[in-house]
């Protein structure tokens, strides 16, 4: 009975989340003509540019409950990889029934507030020839947040079904109740806290995230929680939530974000990586170290163009590591460079995690852009460097490879494979550097670039749009639940105090802007063993910013430091994502001491250039401010 229940509530998410891939689809043909007509034609539409943003509003919308079906709402799964199936399902029925059931409750209580007033005030937009109606895309945060919690209680049902000890969940519960009991006991009594209620706040949001719990209903759950037992918060905090929802809806920044991510998700299926990797192998083949440079410099193309680091790094380590080995490459080489080079697209532009920076710190995405790339060069030409001495001193490390083929002919393979790739970044990144197009401009046009290229390649189908605008959803989807989850958290956490508390500790107690710089650096990097990017970006970053402010900082420079740390934590063992992708792709060719083994040296590279960067900031503006 419950499995039939859970499959037509599936049935639910599962046709949300379709509508909202035929979005994305949509929105990257709208742009694209959107800019086509005002560019050339002089002939823009201020109706069309708005209809642009309900449209990305209703990808991730639709799609917050279709990314909980497919579990791709992110946790920490450091721990609960390892966890039994038992003990897997009792944390998602406590995910589902403490964190995200009443946290959607109380934010659809908000938002139909917010819906209703718009409605009775006949709200319009405030541009003359906008959009009318403004109550029917606010309406859509209600619906949404209704499916979601629809498609809790499928997760509950399915969860309770794969339960083989019941008890065992009762007995979870009763713990559970007592400990809500003497939370309440003590705030009844008024008891005053043992330690300060920012640092429980933070300690309660690390221990559930690292308990394996998904990672925006933790930050909102936890906001929830700390709201109702604080005497200074009270639920009222979280009534402007939906407002500044409805404020994420209408920033043309974070347009970019699925428009970035369908590009690169069509070039990962255009087989693209693979032509490269290997041309490039052949190319360099013949120097020792050849094959982990190629892979470097692939990298670098992949990080260019897709800007999604998991997609790199399976694909290098299905594609190169296999053939590195066979040439007698050591393993701990062979797995650093891959998972060091499908890295780089945290830096390199067009990145994601410089998007979301420029969103948080209120930057310009293009200047970040800009500036992020002599720090990307550097890292290139950083673990190419590496590669070629450690290669010369070592000479059963990474041997050189002989190939009867004619080098001419090499030659122009290569060219064949790199010019389409480069072509579409000149496009993409050029435009944005040029001020010619927005980012969110721009990523539309590589989307036609990609799938022009992946027609050329012959690879171009109907399955290859689906699905890449269907992981579009729920990518899209991912990252801006934890967005929502995250602001909740930070109302939270400034109506605490929080945010006085950190100015006061960095401008007061540390004295000096350079020990700022070095504890938050430090601190982000030490984050970054435990937590993804995105927490950090939207969680750690906001407190940061007023602090940058009063220590007149460059926040451009402070944005590209902190792009360059958590790409160093993508490496850091034993937790770093990118080491995750490589074992999981690579599977018994590599051993997890081969791939730490590997990185270090990669880690190491990364903070000469993070240290480069902070002694001589002006490289970042080499291609101007």
């Amino acid at each position: 009975m419950n499995k039939e229940i859970s499959y037509s509530l599936d049935r639910i998410s599962k046709y949300t989340g379709y509508l909202a891939s035929v979005f994305v689809v949509i929105l990257s043909l709208l742009v694209v003509y959107d800019a086509t007509m005002r560019y050339l034609f002089s002939a823009g539409s201020i109706a069309l540019q708005e209809m642009e943003w309900h449209i990305f509003d209703m990808i991730f919308l639709l799609g917050l409950s279709y990314a909980l079906k497919h579990d791709k709402h992110v946790r920490v799964d450091i721990f609960f990889e390892r966890y039994s199936s038992n003990t897997k399902a009792i944390i998602q029925i406590l995910s589902m029934l403490l964190l995200l059931i009443p946290f959607s409750l109380l934010f659809l209580n908000d938002a139909f507030s917010m819906t209703m007033q718009s409605y009775l005030q006949h709200e319009v937009s405030a541009d003359a020839g906008g959009l009318t109606n403004r109550w029917i895309i606010k309406g859509m945060i209600v619906i949404s947040f209704v499916f979601l919690i629809v498609q809790a209680i499928s997760e509950i049902l399915k969860a309770y079904h794969k339960l083989d000890n019941k008890i065992l969940l009762l007995k979870t519960f009763i713990g559970v109740f007592t400990i809500a009991i003497v939370i309440y006991i003590a705030w009844f009594n008024r008891m005053a806290f043992w330690f300060d209620p920012v640092f429980l706040m933070f300690g309660l949001a690390l221990v559930l995230l690292l308990s394996g719990f998904q990672v925006a209903f933790v930050f909102a759950g936890v906001a929830l929680f700390f709201a109702i037992i604080s005497d200074e918060v009270g639920l009222g905090v979280l009534e402007m939530l939906p407002y500044r929802t409805y404020g994420i809806m209408g920033n043309v920044t974070l347009m970019a974000v699925p428009l970035f991510i369908f590009m690169g998700l069509i070039l990962e299926k255009s087989k693209m990586a693979e032509g490269l990797l290997l041309s490039m192998g052949k190319l360099f083949g013949s120097v020792r170290g050849g094959l982990a440079i190629s892979v470097v410099i692939v990298g670098a193309i992949l990080a260019a163009s897709t800007g999604i680091v998991g997609a790199s790094v399976v694909m290098m380590s299905l594609i190169a590591l296999p053939l590195m080995l066979k040439h007698g490459y050591s393993p701990a080489l062979a797995s650093g460079s891959i998972a060091a080079s499908g890295t780089l697209g945290q830096l390199i532009p067009p990145s994601i995690v410089l998007i979301i920076l420029g969103d948080q710190m209120h930057l310009s995405v293009g200047d970040l852009f800009r500036a992020a790339v002599v720090p990307g060069l550097l890292l290139i030409a950083l673990y190419i460097i590496y590669i070629l001495i450690i290669s010369y001193f070592n000479k059963d490390v990474a041997p050189a490879i002989t190939s009867d083929e004619p080098y001419k002919n090499i030659v122009k393979e290569a060219i064949k494979e790199i010019i389409p790739p480069l072509l579409l970044i000149a496009v993409v990144l050029g435009s944005i550097f040029a001020g010619i197009a927005s980012p969110s401009e721009s990523a539309a046009v590589g989307v036609v670039g990609a799938v022009v290229l992946a027609m050329s390649k012959g690879t171009f189908s109907y399955e290859m749009i689906r699905y890449a605008s269907i992981e579009t959803v729920k990518l899209t989807s991912m990252i801006f639940m934890i967005l929502i989850g995250a602001t909740a958290f930070s109302l939270v956490f400034n109506e605490l105090g929080g945010g006085d508390m950190a100015l006061k500790f960095f401008s007061g107690d540390m004295g000096d802007k350079w020990s700022f710089i070095l504890i938050t650096m430090l601190v982000i990097f030490l984050l970054g063993f435990f937590i993804d990017f995105i927490e950090i970006a939207f969680v750690v970053v906001p407190i940061l910013v007023p602090i940058v402010a009063s220590f007149h900082i460059d926040a451009i420079w402070f944005a590209i430091l902190i792009a360059m740390n958590l790409q160093a934590s993508f490496l850091t063992p034993p937790f770093g994502f990118a080491l995750f992708y490589l074992k999981g792709s690579a599977g018994d060719k590599v051993t997890t001491g081969s791939i730490y083994k590997g990185v270090i040296p990669f880690i190491g590279l990364q903070l000469l250039a993070l240290l480069i960067i902070v002694i001589f900031p002006d490289l970042i503006y080499i291609f101007g401010k």
